[in-house]
């Protein structure tokens, strides 16, 4: 004991050797663990960096899908909408509301005046307008959707009204100047994310006279509050009209609307009045200027230019008449379509979607090297390569003497004679590409192939516009950045883009951008979060990459067949494994994505002992969500992956918005529809399809069961909710 107790008085009062060096280490040795953490710290963030890019990758690459699909679906029934005079006998009134459903047979003056035979009952608590508007008025706006209250349709009906005959008197290009105000902030997408609105309005204040504003483009779509978005800014727009400016982007258009969600909001919000909100809205978005234009320096359009673009034509188009930028106008010539107008390329998506693409566009373009006007309805539009002159109204001139009609994706270029492009066509070139296009770093202008619509212009091509025009800077918006803002084309080109959490919770920040009288833009970030700031970076680079990857494993899934077919082909001694490089090779033939599939194979499919790709693997952790009997070869597979364009369809034809439609319109819908996707179907084999869909037997089939007769179930979500 006492030796013991002795040793211990001992140590204590004499630290030893190891003690005191581990107090005082030796320079070299800290330098060294320094370097040790330091590449640890290097090699962690590049991975976490390396997930973040590919994440953003994957959410980029299926928007731009999505908007093909969405452009190819318009052309479509635009081609069958002006071309076609039946369609089994029952064609052109099934047609015609699928694109104009919201035509009423309603004068101007009796639109205008259908509000005031609205009744507002006692009962209702939210905001009561005067018009003119005042400062109470927008106050009581923001608070009252601040509290989810919804405004009346009465009043949303006379708002829209007041916005219409306020912008009939604008032009199509707005001059500002900052000499009468210290700073102009410059807005980009919203996309109905009140939130964001909200946010910007509280970091930034409320326009006003020494505050003034401009939004460009995309208040609409995507989010679930882009009817009170629309309303604010509107009412900001008659309150303050010298100082708060509305840019029209390619989200201001009703067919854009169908598929991204601001239709169907008006109608749940809106059940008796909203047919009647979205016709009124469909002339006030087509009213909205184009471009706006800061001290004569610094142009402003959603999308960006073309090698064509002219501001003084531009200026001097009816834009009303554009009510959608999906469709081109009608042509003064007849063509007749072989067959019927029967035919359809959509074939093409049976066999591989890359060479689908590049093949299409090399057929429909004319020899002309000139590439800059829409590429609309379809990446393959023939006349878009044709050159033009800039004098109002500038000219085509066909160097091959024959002109190649672009009518759409579904049907093949048809020769005929050119005629004199109409004027209206040309404007709606013009309009198409200041809402659709995107910046490159390559030099020239080419087709938008990527997105569908509009043109890729290079820095020459930005560098030339603002030359003739004696300007400095291009401001646009139109694409998701994840910091909020990017600069290119040597800084004379900003994106600003002001939804943040655009794709997932933390994906990306939102910003704006304020003009002085000096014209230095400064820049202002921001991110709306519940739950971001308590992530570590880890975490919120997790959960965006979970999502990226859930929604291509669905587009995997929605393209098994065509995937399993091709990768059958590789794999010559039917071992279910192809090497990696063949792997990515398909995969990317066949969805056309442009991802680095190299990269994302561990994440999407497993490796076989010796090192290939075991194919199969692909589709284990996804499954449908109801079992849909196989009445078709691949039928359901196809029904799934365009479900979202036929829900669209459901949404047209369900006229009293009782969210059913009959076994007979699906039917209907299904051979309007399966001529657009080239499936050759039987009738038999329709109705056993609706009869499975109808689950609960009722003779009508409901989008609720629709939807989840072709829902893609994750394995994974489905273990943690039973583990829950």
């Amino acid at each position: 004991m006492g030796c013991g107790t002795s040793i211990a008085v001992e140590n204590q009062g004499r630290p030893s050797e190891t003690d005191a060096s581990s107090r005082n280490p030796s320079p070299a040795l800290t330098m060294k663990a320094a370097i040790l953490i330091q590449r640890w710290y290097r090699r962690y963030t590049a991975r976490l960096e390396m997930r973040r890019r590919y994440t953003w990758n994957i959410f980029q690459s299926i928007e731009y899908a999505g908007e093909q699909d969405q452009l190819q679906l318009s052309g479509f029934f635009s081609f069958m909408l002006d071309n076609f005079t039946h369609l089994s006998g029952n064609g052109p009134d099934l047609i015609s509301h699928l694109l104009d459903s919201v035509v009423e047979p309603w004068t101007e003056e009796g639109r205008q005046a259908k509000h005031e035979q609205i009744s507002v009952p006692d009962s209702y608590s939210g905001p009561r307008l005067t018009f003119p508007l005042s400062v109470a008025d927008t106050n009581s706006l923001l608070s009252a959707f601040k509290e989810q209250q919804t405004l009346h349709a009465r009043y949303v009906l006379q708002l829209l009204h007041e916005t219409k005959k306020f912008l009939k008197q604008m032009p199509n290009v707005i001059y500002l100047s900052t000499s009468y105000a210290k700073e102009i902030t410059i807005c980009g997408d919203l996309h109905g994310r009140l939130d964001d609105l909200l946010l910007i309005f509280y970091k930034n204040g409320l326009p006003s006279a020494e505050n003034p504003y401009v939004f460009n483009g995309d208040f609409v779509d995507r989010g679930k509050k882009s009817m009170e978005i629309i309303i604010i800014l509107f009412a900001f727009l008659l309150l303050y009209p010298d100082h708060m400016h509305l840019n029209r982007g390619n989200h201001e258009d009703h067919i854009m609307n169908l598929r991204y969600g601001f239709t169907k909001e008006v109608m749940q919000k809106y059940k008796t009045h909203g047919r009647d909100i979205l016709q009124v809205l469909q002339d006030v978005f087509s009213l909205l200027p184009v471009a706006t234009v800061i001290d004569n320096k610094v142009l402003i359009v959603h999308g960006g230019i073309s090698d064509k673009t002219d501001l003084d034509f531009l200026s001097s188009i009816e834009r009303d008449k554009v009510k959608s930028a999906l469709r081109l106008p009608k042509r003064c010539v007849e063509v007749a379509v072989p067959g019927g107008g029967s035919r359809s390329s959509r074939q093409g998506r049976s066999q591989s979607g890359g060479r689908r693409r590049k093949s299409r566009q090399g057929s429909c373009s004319s020899s002309s090297s000139s590439s800059s006007s829409s590429s609309l309805c379809s990446p393959r539009l023939a006349s878009r390569h044709t050159p033009r002159r800039h004098a109002p109204p500038p000219a085509l001139a066909s160097p091959s003497h024959v002109l190649q009609v672009p009518f759409l994706d579904s049907f093949p270029c048809v020769s005929i004679a050119p005629p004199e492009p109409p004027r209206e066509e040309l404007e709606w070139r013009q309009i198409v590409d200041v809402l659709w296009s995107d910046p490159k770093s390559q030099s020239g202008c080419t087709p938008n192939s990527f997105r569908g619509g509009g043109c890729y212009f290079g820095p020459d091509v930005t560098r030339n516009l603002l030359e003739k025009h004696g300007m400095t800077l291009l401001i646009r918006s139109h694409e998701c950045k994840q910091e909020g803002y990017e600069l290119c084309h040597n800084g004379q080109v900003i994106t600003i883009f002001s939804a943040s959490n655009y794709y997932e919770e933390g994906s990306n920040r939102g910003a704006y951008v304020k003009l002085g009288p000096d014209l230095q833009p400064r820049f202002f970030q921001y991110q709306v979060s519940r739950s971001t700031r308590k992530l570590t970076l880890q975490q919120r680079v997790s959960v965006a990459e979970g999502s990226a990857l859930k929604a291509l494993q669905e587009k995997l899934f929605a393209h098994r067949s065509e995937l399993m077919a091709v990768f059958q082909q590789y794999d010559t001694n039917n071992t279910g494994c192809i090497s990696v490089g063949d792997w990515a090779q398909v995969v990317e033939l066949v969805l056309n994505l442009d991802l680095p599939w190299r990269t994302l194979r561990p994440r999407l499919a497993r490796l076989a002992p010796d090192g290939s790709v075991d194919y199969r693997s692909c589709f284990e952790d996804v499954s449908p969500g109801q079992p849909v009997p196989q009445v078709a070869p691949n039928l359901a597979e196809t029904l799934y992956r365009y479900r979202t364009d036929l829900e669209i369809i459901f949404n047209i034809i369900d006229k009293d918005h009782s969210g059913l439609i009959s076994i007979e319109e699906f039917r209907q819908t299904w051979k309007l529809f399966s001529s657009h996707l080239g499936v050759a179907v039987n009738q038999e084999a329709i109705d056993d399809m609706a009869r499975s869909i109808d689950f609960n037997k009722d003779g009508s089939i409901d989008f609720t069961e629709f939807l989840e007769a072709f829902r893609v179930v994750h394995k994974l979500d489905v273990k943690d909710q039973q583990q829950g």
